[in-house]
């Protein structure tokens, strides 16, 4: 119908406006804990949000591996009514303790946030992204030295103007139980099909049960990280019995 074809003239020119406020060099030059980071994210969304058949976007690493299917990934990100950006606040120099008061009044500490840097955006709260010009400077002047941007711009910003969009979990599995600044890190040796397994079944934090679409699940993650390159082989003898690809 013709109101139908306005709405759709309207979500494109909104995505062509989000897409061209952000420049789209095909190389960013990036630092570990600085803003450069999260630059280059959005010239990843940018790059992804010109082809208007993508619908959902996640961010991975080249030591991510799928916990699933591809099409069982599909039809868990396609059918999700939210996005998945890990959101949550601590009292403690890892999350407080980064904020700036410099941030007030547009962020203020009570709306402080962190989470994981491995998210998953919807089309709609991609093309957000993109679009601020609010909060983004602010993180650019004062989000440094330690303060981890990535860790950071999103949770918050998520948080303070999407919440009801979003699932406030990450679909990518990390092991931090050894502690440290850097997770632990899967090597050939100790890749078996019961420990793929046993993430596969991981609930949410404390094993907690996650949600979707509002309802309990036991299908939290769809990735995991940190898997060595000389995972390869026993991961792909394994693929088919236990990930189902």
């Amino acid at each position: 119908t013709a109101q139908c074809r306005r709405c759709h003239d309207r979500r494109h020119a909104s995505s062509r406006a989000a897409i061209n406020s952000f420049p789209r060099e095909c190389v960013q030059e990036t630092a570990w804990g600085s803003i450069s980071l999260m630059d280059a994210e959005k010239r990843l969304l940018a790059n992804a949000l010109l082809d208007f058949s993508n619908e959902r976007f996640v961010l991975l690493s080249e030591s991510c591996i799928p916990l699933h299917s591809f099409r069982a990934v599909y039809d868990y990100l396609i059918g999700s009514r939210h996005s998945f950006v890990e959101v949550y606040f601590q009292q403690t120099k890892q999350c407080q303790g980064r904020y700036s008061r410099r941030m007030a009044p547009a962020i203020r500490l009570p709306q402080w946030r962190k989470g994981s840097q491995w998210f998953e955006l919807s089309r709609d709260l991609a093309i957000d992204v993109l679009a601020d010009t609010k909060y983004y400077p602010l993180f650019r002047r004062h989000c440094r030295p330690s303060c981890y941007p990535d860790e950071h711009y999103l949770p918050t910003t998520v948080n303070m103007l999407h919440g009801a969009r979003n699932a406030n979990r990450t679909v990518t599995y990390v092991d931090w139980s050894k502690g440290g600044a850097h997770p632990a890190k899967y090597t050939a040796g100790n890749v078996t099909a019961a420990a793929i397994q046993g993430i596969r079944r991981r609930g949410w934090r404390n094993d907690r049960p996650c949600y979707y679409n509002q309802r309990p699940t036991s299908m939290c993650f769809l990735f995991a990280r940190k898997f060595a390159p000389d995972t390869l082989g026993p991961l792909l003898n394994m693929s088919s019995a236990v990930m189902g690809y």
